[in-house]
């Protein structure tokens, strides 16, 4: 198979969908059939789950030079239309992510298959066992924004925990996703799975979304969104259906006083400036007071030298010139962008207080060498994910060993931090009896 044969072969057919097609018609039949590969991919072993992710894997390498092809032509066409430097980087696809994306795959194919996997078991005094298992969700629909790397995350984590998936992409990342997609339903043929156990939403016409949202006639359990606050504002506002999301990542990295000053200087820079576009990266810089006679000035002078800018306080803005008044809205800002807050604060408590009042329960760090010090912040910073001397990057289910991620949760409830595959299935409950009625 030739992946730009099929791409042209695609072309015409998307255009008409765009243009002229029944969109709730074709909405409700893709997610019927969604629902009858779910039945199937309940039932499916491992083994042959496994034998999908590898072809997957394999074509992913082997098609590298279409995706990227297809990947310049939307960066080129945001590029375009004014797009942001943070924003391109989203979008933007190389071969190292490529290979990245195929590494993740391999990781998903090596874990366990968590279906039908015993979590408790117990006996009743009557005699009767119960077993708690395992079962996949069913249809899981992920909207998502610029990064076509989550076509592939959503569509192999799906499979591996049995449920079938549904995608909408963003429309500027539109060729990428179905250059990958491709690759996805060729791993699915190979393994004698129903193509629709992932399928790539063919129309950039907003309007489905809005469909997606309604369940679809009860075809979908489950809503993904991955993008910016506006669009998952909107999907917890009117989805009629359970959603696992993260409205923003507001994150915070806190300087101890009692902290390393190279080790700081390494994670604030790398929390902040490595990728300042993904959800993972610090938006606000908190020092605490007793140690910013050493730390601030140069923490500070890095960023700025490394081509961020600082908005501070008063406390930041005398170290340095080039530093900007911060403002009462930048403490709550996800900037996505090569821009950090900084501000001075009294001690742990200060900073937890700051992170309570301004954080969004994402990610927070701490950077200290007290051990008494880091066991507060670790164990009073009610976020998803809390860390101690390490950058706030590492939000990330590739990073946490589970090959890739859906998203990042944010709420209490089922799931929180890097959806991986364990995090996509739900429980039932299995009785063994031996003729036991209830009196």
């Amino acid at each position: 198979m030739v992946l730009i044969e099929i791409e042209f072969d695609m072309s015409a057919p998307l255009k008409a969908i765009d243009g002229n097609a029944d969109l709730p018609t074709l909405m409700n039949e893709l997610a019927a059939a969604a629902r009858a590969a779910a039945r199937v991919l309940s039932l499916a072993s491992g083994q042959q789950k496994n034998r999908a992710l590898e072809a997957m894997e394999r074509a992913i390498r082997e098609h590298a030079t279409a995706i990227l092809a297809a990947n310049a032509e939307d960066i080129a066409e945001v590029r375009s239309g004014g797009a942001t430097s943070a924003f391109i980087d989203r979008l933007t696809l190389t071969q190292a992510r490529i290979d990245a994306m195929a590494d993740g795959i391999a990781t998903v194919r090596k874990i366990p298959d968590p279906v039908g996997v015993v979590t408790e078991s117990w006996q009743r005094p009557n005699g009767m066992t119960i077993e708690r298992v395992r079962v996949p969700l069913g249809v899981v629909a992920v909207i998502f924004e610029s990064r076509p790397n989550v076509a592939a995350d959503a569509g192999v984590l799906c499979l591996k925990s049995g449920n079938a998936v549904i995608l909408r992409g963003g429309s500027d990342s539109f060729r990428s996703c179905r250059a990958i997609h491709t690759c996805l339903a060729q791993g699915l043929r190979e393994a004698g799975l129903p193509e629709a156990s992932i399928t790539l939403v063919p129309t950039r016409d907003r309007a489905a979304v809005g469909l997606m949202l309604t369940g679809l006639a009860g075809a979908i359990d489950l809503i993904v969104p991955r993008g910016g606050k506006s669009l998952v504002a909107r999907v917890e506002a009117e989805a009629r259906v359970p959603v696992f999301a993260h409205l923003e990542g507001v994150n915070h990295v806190y300087v101890d006083q009692s902290a390393n000053l190279e080790m700081a200087k390494s994670i604030v820079l790398n929390a902040k400036m490595r990728r300042p576009g993904v959800c993972g990266a610090a938006e606000t810089l908190l020092v605490d007071r007793a140690g910013a006679a050493t730390s601030l000035k140069p923490l500070v002078e890095m960023l700025i030298d490394a081509g961020c800018e600082v908005r501070g306080d008063e406390a930041v803005q005398r170290t340095d010139i080039r530093v900007k008044p911060a403002s009462e809205e930048d403490w709550d800002t996800e900037y996505e962008d090569a821009i950090i807050a900084a501000r001075i604060v009294d001690g742990v408590d200060e900073a937890i207080a700051h992170i309570h009042n301004h954080g969004s329960h994402h990610t927070d760090a701490i950077v200290t060498e007290d051990a008494n010090v880091a066991q507060r912040f670790l164990n009073e910073v009610d976020s998803a994910i809390v860390l101690h001397n390490a950058s706030t990057q590492f939000a990330d289910g590739g990073e946490f060993g589970f090959g890739a991620e859906i998203g990042i949760a944010t709420g209490k409830f089922h799931a929180r931090g890097p959806v991986g595959a364990e995090q996509l299935t739900s429980f039932k409950y299995r009785v063994h009896g031996t003729g036991q009625t209830r009196p």
